[in-house]
């Protein structure tokens, strides 16, 4: 991950992770242990959630019928496969390394859904009838040694189908809520990423922005809500947190203190804070503000934006600077050719005259809910690995783009730093293909492995850090007689985004 630490921050690293993602632990596809092996391809922490328990769900004709079949045999089959569970969350985890969390989904009409995490391995499967009831169990097992929370998700919604109920929110056990998953974004009613799920539109009423101005505090996070044994699934939603260590008490910690941002899928890095408050803090009452953000990204910015109270009040964009030698991003992804037809892929990728700094994973699981009448033999089937000093080697598979709109292609991206004369070569299927960074700085390079509609290959833009690295400053007075939040939103040309939780200054 590029590095866009700055001082406020000293002591603290960011990692990334996916708490809320599904497999056929309840209903879903694929096993709890290969979707923690495709969690730690490019991940550091994660959470397999399991569909727990729907206290309200509708009655009706025979569509909800189906419906209701549909989630009482997931329920079943994770209270039957409980330990198990239990037992691969702890197996996995390893601090320094991997952190796992255990967690179940909570479903309601009247409340909204919410996911239960523990700070564990260990725990029970509540079926509480309300949403008081919940709460009132998770003092109970808080107290007795295990904390808890029960986080909102999909919050956009309408209210009473599913959405956040900001009537009912308290921030006791939602410190933060999930802004982003597969469902779309909830930040506003003009997010990007609208909700296109059968489970209906997107609602002002349950936005991000609607709740904030209600006076509630709480971070933002993303997760993929995906579900098919890959947690952070590419662009559909994960985790960012600034924690003291990659431990379970480290991310816990980062979470309830709302140190965290939501993302797409690239790993930005986001930095925040209004005076001498950080991302997810309250800062003292103050007429003047010194609000300021940095981000590096994994892609060319297209703008970093500083918002106040649901409004953009300052936005600026990377200075381009002409260098002779080169540090940054090439990114290279693989797939497309006909849908439904499986291509197996083995890549090599080689920098010559130049150095392989970092590697960054980018890679996406099958997009399926229901059941289907086959299942495939796996569902981990990415592999990727260092080979020396100056290569990385990348094993995935990819099927076609399921539509026009959607992207099922697998990537990989290299930190490099050489100069305009350094080459990249990829080994892709038996095709051999080089470019330089002058000829990768001009622009895309693609390829077919077989011919027309056959499988392809793309080398990426290659985008120097100058272009995907920005500061922001903004100086302003105001009124002090309210509370405002500020919080900095970040899109990159290949229209991957981070949301920082935001910052409040209290009122006078």
């Amino acid at each position: 991950m590029r590095d866009a630490t700055d001082e406020r921050y000293q002591g603290r690293s960011v990692y990334v992770g996916d708490i809320h993602n599904h497999c056929g632990i309840s209903y879903g596809h694929g096993s709890i242990s290969d979707a923690y092996r495709n969690a730690r391809l490019q991940l550091d922490f994660a959470s397999v959630t399991g569909h727990a328990h729907w206290h309200d769900m509708p009655e009706g004709d025979d569509r909800i019928a189906r419906v209701r079949e549909y989630h009482e045999t997931g329920f079943r089959r994770l209270a039957d496969c409980w330990d198990h569970v239990q037992q691969v969350t702890a197996d996995v985890h390893e601090d320094g390394r991997f952190v796992s969390l255990l967690s179940f989904e909570w479903h309601s009409m009247t409340y909204g859904d919410h996911c239960v995490y523990y700070r564990g391995d260990h725990g029970p499967i509540l079926r509480s009838g309300s949403l008081p009831e919940l709460r009132d169990e998770l003092r109970r097992l808080t107290a007795g040694g295990l904390p808890a929370l029960a986080l909102p998700h999909h919050i956009g919604y309408q209210k009473g189908w599913r959405g956040v109920n900001w009537d009912t929110y308290t921030p006791e056990f939602a410190p933060v809520v999930e802004m982003m998953s597969m469902h779309g974004c909830g930040e506003s009613d003009r997010a990007p990423r609208p909700y296109l799920h059968t489970m209906g539109p997107r609602d002002e009423g349950s936005t991000a922005y609607h709740g904030l101005e209600r006076g509630h505090l709480f971070g933002f996070i993303g997760s993929t809500d995906h579900h098919s044994a890959h947690p952070g699934s590419h662009g559909y939603g994960r985790l960012a947190v600034w924690a003291d260590s990659l431990t379970r008490q480290g991310i816990w910690d980062a979470i309830t203190a709302r140190r965290t941002y939501a993302l797409t899928g690239d790993r930005i890095t986001l930095a925040t804070g209004v005076n001498d408050a950080l991302m997810g803090e309250v800062a003292p009452a103050a007429r003047e503000r010194r609000v300021w953000a940095r981000a590096a990204g994994g892609d060319e910015i297209d703008y970093l934006e500083i918002v106040r109270n649901g409004e953009v009040v300052h936005r600026v964009r990377p200075r381009p600077v002409e260098e002779a030698d080169f540090l940054g991003t090439v990114a290279f992804s693989v797939g497309w050719g006909q849908l439904g037809v499986p291509v197996e892929w083995d890549v090599r990728l080689t920098v010559h005259g130049g150095q392989l700094l970092g590697v960054e994973p980018r890679l996406r699981g099958e997009d399926i809910v229901a059941p289907a009448e086959s299942e495939p033999d796996r569902f981990s089937f990415s592999d990727w690995g260092r080979e020396g000093t100056h290569a990385v080697r990348l094993r995935t598979l990819t099927r076609g783009n399921p539509t026009v709109r959607t992207d099922a292609t697998q990537g990989i991206a290299l930190r490099i730093r050489g100069d305009r004369s350094t080459r990249v070569v990829a080994e892709a299927n038996g095709v051999t293909a080089e470019h330089t960074l002058a000829e990768l700085l001009a622009g895309p390079r693609t390829g077919y492995t077989g011919g027309f509609v056959s499988g392809a290959y793309q080398f990426h833009r290659a985008v120097p850090d100058s272009l995907s690295t920005v500061e922001a400053e903004l100086v302003e007075e105001r009124p002090g007689d309210r509370r405002d939040w500020y919080h900095v939103r970040v899109r990159q040309v290949n229209d991957e985004w981070a949301w920082s939780s935001p910052t409040w200054v209290a009122a006078g």
